[in-house]
């Protein structure tokens, strides 16, 4: 047995029954998260664009495409540059490549986040 394994039971043994107990439900949060940040990011699943894609079906594109980001972290972006090609009349290809970006972007934040832990 190592030596840290060594001091957490002793520590274990030195607490009542109420904190032992709740000290075994923290190391099986803590086991259970730990579990959930080992797993591998997902790879992208890149759908190829459509001829005359418009903007919404680039969103829709790459939301399936990104399928491992949470949207709601880009929706402040990306609202507005559909507002932008809606609203202010934006061409619709120079919002598309944005989005690729946006998308791509957090994508790769996520994959230095995963790579840190």
């Amino acid at each position: 047995m190592k030596p840290r394994e060594k001091k957490l039971i002793s520590h274990y043994k030195k607490m009542n029954e109420a904190d032992q107990h709740a000290l075994e439900k923290f190391a099986q949060f803590l086991s259970s998260n730990a579990e959930i940040i080992a797993e591998p990011l997902a790879t992208p699943k890149i759908v190829e664009a459509k001829e005359d894609e418009t903007v919404v079906g680039a969103l829709k594109r790459l939301s399936a495409s990104y399928f491992m980001l949470d949207k709601s972290i880009m929706l402040n972006k990306t609202s507005a540059l559909m507002a932008q090609h809606v609203l202010q009349g934006r061409d619709k290809l120079e919002v598309i490549s944005e989005l690729e970006t946006v998308f791509l972007e957090q994508y790769q934040e996520l994959k230095n986040q995963s790579e840190l832990s």
